[in-house]
């Protein structure tokens, strides 16, 4: 006995039955690759709330350093720019997702209701490529500012041993 939904698969050709599963599957590939890239920013964004919490440690220590101290300040100015980017990436990325389910959901209406949706479709993939892009430059931003800190200032110094 034949399923309900067969007669209606039936009909249509192998090939056009193909491409709107391959055409489907793109929006969630993109989504695939935008949660990587958000597990990756959350893991950095962890990473530079570390360094954060370790430089004011640091500089609330009893030490009357000056230029040590000032050297922590520049590098918690870096830090924080660092978390304000990291956290844009994020944002971006995670409308990025958003789109991208749109984009499947669209696909999705589109072939059930058999309407023409290309204009949304258009807009939400459209949004979710746009939003990818910006946040893998915010990342670009973040890696740059990092490796430009670190190139210019080094790492954080190390505590100074107390004397008893």
């Amino acid at each position: 006995m034949p399923l309900p939904f067969t007669a209606a698969i039936a009909s249509e050709p192998v090939d056009s039955v193909a491409h709107i599963i391959q055409i489907a599957l793109t929006p969630v590939f993109m989504l695939s690759g935008i949660g990587t890239l958000l597990n990756l920013f959350n893991t950095r964004l962890a990473r530079v709330s570390d360094h954060i919490e370790q430089a004011n440690a640091l500089l609330t220590d009893d030490n009357d350093d000056a230029q040590r101290n000032m050297q922590l300040e520049r590098h918690l100015v870096r830090l924080h720019r660092r978390t304000l980017i990291l956290d844009t990436a994020i944002l971006a990325g995670g409308l990025g997702g958003a789109s991208s389910c749109g984009a499947a959901f669209v696909l999705f209406m589109g072939s059930v209701r058999d309407s023409s949706v290309a204009a949304w479709l258009v807009l939400m993939f459209g949004l979710a490529l746009a939003c990818t892009v910006g946040a893998l430059a915010l990342f670009l931003g973040d890696s740059l500012i990092s490796w430009h800190g670190l190139k210019r200032e080094g790492p954080l110094p190390r505590p100074t041993p107390k004397t008893t």
